[in-house]
């Protein structure tokens, strides 16, 4: 594996990785404030990262040497509203820059793992920026999310609210593996 995808694929691993575990903080903060679908939405987005940390990590497992990821900035607990605007501002950065430029490595390169992992990655992103933006306007007015379930797609981490979903919009799993929170 080439160098620079390898160290793309580290550092998206370590990204998704602490979104993972801030989303979870995160949703049971939103829980302890009363707005227990969007703790739902936190820990199913939550589960979604650890899905990406794991496609990233397994990407990796042909590289040779040694295997560190460099931690990055530190996260505060806020309000929820503050999270969410947390969450909405990293979903956006992966989105924005960090995929575009990591995809743009792994086309070059012709890193066909990594550039599957990264595409699944960066659409189901789009999609959890959305969800939280509505999470947060809903936050803002006083009232939680509204969905009565979320549905997580096990295969590329593509969140629904609706479940009207037959096969996931991104990688085309069949709705019968989406998780239920």
């Amino acid at each position: 594996m080439n160098a620079m995808t390898a160290e793309n694929l580290r550092s998206a691993y370590g990204g998704e990785s602490q979104a993972h575990m801030r989303y979870r903080i995160w949703g049971a903060k939103a829980n302890k404030d009363g707005f227990p679908t969007v703790g739902r939405l936190f820990m199913a987005t939550s589960e979604a990262e650890e899905i990406h940390a794991t496609l990233h990590f397994k990407a990796l497992k042909d590289e040779k040497g040694d295997f560190s990821v460099t931690a990055g900035a530190g996260f505060g607990l806020g309000t929820t509203s503050e999270n969410l605007q947390g969450a909405i501002n990293g979903e956006l950065f992966e989105v924005e820059q960090m995929y575009p430029a990591y995809i743009a490595v792994a086309e070059m390169q012709n890193e066909k793992t990594a550039l599957s992992a990264m595409k699944f990655a960066i659409e189901a992103e789009k999609v959890h920026a959305d969800l939280y933006t509505k999470a947060k306007e809903a936050v803002d007015n006083g009232k939680d999310l509204e969905a009565e379930k979320i549905y997580l797609c096990p295969v590329c981490g593509f969140i629904s609210i609706t479940g009207e979903e037959d096969n996931c919009p991104i990688c085309k799993a069949k709705k019968e593996l989406f998780k239920e929170f």
